[in-house]
């Protein structure tokens, strides 16, 4: 799965907020100054190409809606993290939180009874 571009991921959010939407209603989302339609129409294409959205067509118009969950996403960027940095090691980078002090002793002790209590 690809990696959203900023705006891309603060368009899906609105998308994993707020359910299908039309264009128009996605445009309402947003605070002034607000992107230009055609600009916003271009980022939902470019995200139902990349396999984040798909479409319903009601006439002419076309509703936009998630086809892939928020939780999906953050677990596959996850693991591509992992990948990509930790040399495919939970471990190596459980170890390297625990270095520069972003977990502590008793958090880790938690984690690891919640995983002992879950087998």
């Amino acid at each position: 799965m690809k990696k959203l571009a900023n705006k891309e991921q603060q368009i899906m959010e609105l998308f994993w907020q707020n359910g299908p939407m039309f264009v128009r209603d996605l445009m309402e989302k947003y605070d002034e100054p607000r992107p230009h339609v055609n600009t916003l129409s271009t980022m939902v294409r470019i995200l139902e190409r990349k396999g984040f959205l798909d479409h319903k067509q009601f006439g002419n118009t076309y509703q936009y809606f998630p086809i892939i969950s928020e939780e999906d996403y953050a677990r596959q960027s996850l693991s591509g993290v992992i990948k990509n940095y930790f040399d495919n090691s939970y471990l190596n980078a459980v170890s390297t939180f625990i270095q520069e002090e972003k977990i502590s002793l008793d958090e880790l002790k938690a984690l690891i009874h919640q995983v002992e209590d879950q087998q």
